[in-house]
């Protein structure tokens, strides 16, 4: 009876394989390990992870795909394959749906607080790029035709977030998993959040 149970284990872990593959973290500059060194690290679940996964969206090769119900953002890759990376979205009184492509990117950018955070939180100011700023490593700029949405794709200080309704609108990835994906994206590439 063991010997069944071992095999059964065995073959889901076998088929899960194919399903999900680990994707190597990205290299880093000194500048990045160094901002990155300073935020503290968080548990993760497994289930927000970066891996390659098996996709059947009938979205183009290069699009990014936000499902902002499971918490998960998918980088479509050729071959019905994507990179899936797990995100904090906007809490329910601030997320933001719809088609945007990406018309900027930056490293350590700056951040601005809108005028609505500035009205709920007082305390809140416009600060450097650094790894004390909200937008943490990488953010990627969602526009609507030539008008900016004010929503990002950006790294956090907060990495506890990750897998929750827990920003003001932008899409929060871990900073590692940020570079990643800045590192795969141009501008001009699709964004679709749903």
């Amino acid at each position: 009876m063991q010997l069944l149970r071992f095999l059964a284990v065995i073959t889901v872990s076998l088929g899960l394989a194919g399903c999900f593959q680990s994707v190597p973290d990205p290299e880093v500059s000194a500048r990045d390990a160094q901002f990155m060194a300073l935020v503290p690290d968080s548990p993760l679940e497994p289930k927000f992870q970066r891996y390659k996964v098996d996709y059947r969206g009938t979205e183009e090769p290069g699009t990014v795909v936000v499902d902002t119900r499971s918490r998960l953002l998918y980088l479509v890759l050729e071959e019905n394959k994507a990179i899936r990376y797990g995100v904090a979205v906007g809490d329910e009184a601030y997320g933001w749906t719809g088609t945007a492509r990406i018309a900027r990117r930056a490293e350590w950018p700056s951040w601005n607080p809108t005028q609505s955070m500035r009205e709920r939180w007082p305390h809140v100011r416009s600060m450097q790029g650094g790894p004390m700023n909200p937008m943490g490593a990488r953010a990627l700029y969602l526009y609507e035709g030539n008008r900016d949405t004010l929503y990002r794709i950006h790294g956090t200080n907060e990495p506890e977030s990750i897998g929750r309704a827990a920003s003001s609108g932008c899409i929060r990835m871990r900073n590692i998993d940020v570079i990643d994906l800045y590192n795969r994206v141009q501008v001009g590439a699709r964004v679709v959040v749903r």
